[in-house]
């Protein structure tokens, strides 16, 4: 391969990554928007970003509007679906959150860690009733703020150091007046959560919302798959309502990982 072909094949990969940037983009533009917004956010020329659009646009995974705005396409949106709708956890996971959102009237979720996130795979409502929280499937949020992100922490962050290096230089975000964020006091929280088998947010990743997790073990493995949590409004499920049924919780969560 000749110093030309090295430079073209650079600009290529250059140009997939502005590709890929111009998609993710696109995904926080829901009514859309234009070549000159999208130039102005991603810093490149309207001509760069513009073959870039085509591109999209050509594969079906961005659509463009007789207004001249650029969304997401229904292509892309099949894909993501149709991935997301075959992935063999969903069909052990989803029956229980069901279940659990049934016997309780409130929201459960499935997670997975993400760094130092949690990625929410799936999510189910009550069928009746109850007002519906504004977590998606796809969603993030703090692991350190969180029933799973603690749950899910708590077997490998077992010092003080393992959460500095977790951590990395970074602070705990407070999302609540009820966050945990001194250092001691989560490498605390943590220890507890070990301690029990179950993680809790009081509140503490969004006001008048409470949860309990547990650990989920799909592979048999004794690092957790992921973690399923039942939230509920604080005013009608109390955290010391959910905190009483954990050992059913845990009982219905150990069963699914056994079938």
């Amino acid at each position: 391969m000749t110093l030309v072909d090295d430079e073209k094949s650079d600009e290529r990969l250059v140009g997939a990554d502005r590709v890929l940037a111009l998609l993710v983009e696109l995904a926080g533009h829901p009514h859309g928007a234009t070549l000159e917004e999208l130039a102005a956010v991603m810093g490149g020329t309207k001509s760069t970003i513009h073959r870039a659009l085509g591109a999209l646009v050509r594969s079906g995974l961005a659509d463009q509007s007789g207004r001249g705005r650029y969304v997401l396409g229904d292509e892309f949106v099949r894909l993501a679906f149709r991935h997301h709708a075959a992935r063999p956890e969903l069909e052990r996971i989803e029956p229980l959150l069901r279940e659990l959102a049934a016997r309780f009237g409130e929201t459960t979720h499935y997670a997975v860690l993400d760094g130092r996130d949690v990625v929410y795979r799936a999510k189910t409502d009550p069928a009746e009733g109850a007002v519906r929280l504004t977590s998606m499937v796809g969603g993030r949020n703090p692991a350190a703020t969180t029933a799973v992100g603690k749950v899910l922490l708590a077997g490998s962050l077992t010092t003080r150091a393992d959460v500095e290096a977790w951590l990395d230089g970074t602070a705990i975000e407070a999302r609540t007046p009820h966050s945990i964020t001194s250092l001691d006091a989560f490498v605390e929280e943590l220890r507890r959560t070990r301690e029990r088998g179950y993680g809790v947010d009081d509140q503490e990743n969004e006001l008048g919302v409470n949860c309990l997790a547990v650990p989920v073990h799909l592979d048999g493995s004794r690092t957790p798959s992921g973690a399923i949590s039942v939230s509920g409004l604080a005013f009608r499920c109390p955290l010391s309502r959910l905190e009483a049924a954990h050992a059913e919780i845990s009982a219905l969560v150990d069963g699914l990982a056994r079938r």
